[in-house]
């Protein structure tokens, strides 16, 4: 394993001692981000913030609430557009409410100075995504949301928007998580049915490969009937640093299968469903759920794309792990299925096996999952 003064000196050798084909960087290599430089933080940084494949973004002690979402234009600084769209500043260094539908920007504790070789990649936290707020990662002179290009320098913000309930966050809070790659370590189609048949995926016999392993709806339920949730509005607010601290009653109704196994999804309702396959990362890839085509169905799928090696791994104690859809009909009522193709699985080869695994190193609320909100619900 190259030393960090390697990393600056030579950006051919990838952080990790990847091959030239290149892959996910693994938290040992994350970690040789930071002693080099190339990943810092303007606060020590917290137990637990690096996982398997990724490392965990911080709020800034301040937020900005701004008229409308927005992307710099190329070679354009985010603070000067914030300058001018900003309505008010609030200060969330204690802690303070951020309401639902508004727009927030906040500067991150963490920024970056990477090398020519490795890019990065930002999605929503887990629990993020199933508290629906829509959370993505800017950086400046970057005109797309969640991707920062290989060599980037300068700081990180997060757009914040609650869309169903309202939230409290504080300097600290993490919402979003930042993945490092060097080259194009996706799996083809072809690697995937090998990875398929040697590793079993995803369950339920011959898999549906093309472009990534499609993913199904669970409408069948469990022993009672239930198939998820469907968020109340109106609630009261959720701190998204205190799990466990919300009665699911307050927040959620369930959601149960009717006699034809389908759900109408209701406009601008937030559901969580769960798939029908149990999903297994083998602790040599990564996975991402990808956004599902919008031409087979007007909705969107899975707000927290990202999956760490060992996700549903037998030996990290998480055989039998399904994938938890969070679900938003857009302008029209859809109907849904019971296995019906609602997302794909999009794998990466590591650049070299974590030290830790999800599940059996890194402690998690959504290893072995079935059907399950948030940890903030109880």
């Amino acid at each position: 394993m190259p030393q960090a003064s390697k990393i600056a000196e030579s950006e051919a050798i990838s952080p990790g001692g990847a091959a030239a084909a290149g892959g996910i960087l693994p938290v040992q290599a994350i970690r040789e981000l930071i002693a080099a430089g190339a990943l810092k933080s303007e606060a020590v940084w917290d137990a637990g913030q690096l996982q398997p494949a990724s490392v965990d973004l911080r709020l800034g002690p301040r937020a900005y609430r701004v008229r409308a979402s927005f992307l710099p234009a190329p070679g354009g600084r985010v603070s000067e557009r914030l300058e001018d769209l900003k309505l008010h500043a609030v200060d969330i260094e204690n802690g303070a409410v951020l309401e639902t539908g508004c727009v927030y920007v906040v500067p991150l504790l963490e920024s970056l100075a990477l090398p020519q070789a490795i890019a990065a990649s930002a999605n929503p936290k887990s629990s993020t995504g199933r508290l629906d707020v829509f959370t993505r990662v800017i950086a400046d002179g970057v005109p797309a949301f969640d991707l920062v290009p290989a060599g980037y320098a300068g700081p990180l913000y997060a757009e914040i928007c609650p869309q169903t309930f309202p939230i409290v966050v504080r300097k600290g809070s993490k919402l979003s998580q930042l993945r490092f790659r060097e080259g194009n370590p996706r799996e083809t189609d072809d690697g995937l049915r090998q990875l398929q048949a040697r590793e079993t995926l995803v369950s339920g016999g011959k898999a549906d490969i093309h472009d990534g392993i499609a993913l199904s709806v669970d409408l069948a339920g469990d022993g009672a009937g239930l198939v998820g949730y469907r968020a109340k509005k109106h609630t009261g607010v959720v701190d998204v640093d205190a799990p466990g601290a919300c009665a699911i009653a307050d927040y959620w109704e369930p959601v149960r299968a009717d006699t034809h196994r389908r759900l109408i999804l209701d406009p601008d309702q937030f559901y969580i469903l769960a798939s029908k396959e149990a999903v297994h990362i083998p602790p040599t890839h990564a996975a991402e759920m990808m956004p599902f085509n919008p031409l087979v169905g007007e909705f969107r799928v899975h707000y927290a794309g990202f999956m760490d090696p060992g996700f549903g791994h037998s030996a990290a104690g998480g055989a039998g792990s399904r994938v938890v859809l969070e679900v938003r009909s857009h302008t029209v009522p859809f109907i849904l299925e019971d296995g019906q193709i609602i997302g794909r699985l999009v794998y990466e080869r590591m650049a070299e096996v974590p030290e830790i695994l999800y599940g059996r190193d890194v402690g998690s609320n959504y290893q072995a999952q079935g059907l399950k909100l948030s940890k903030h619900f109880r």
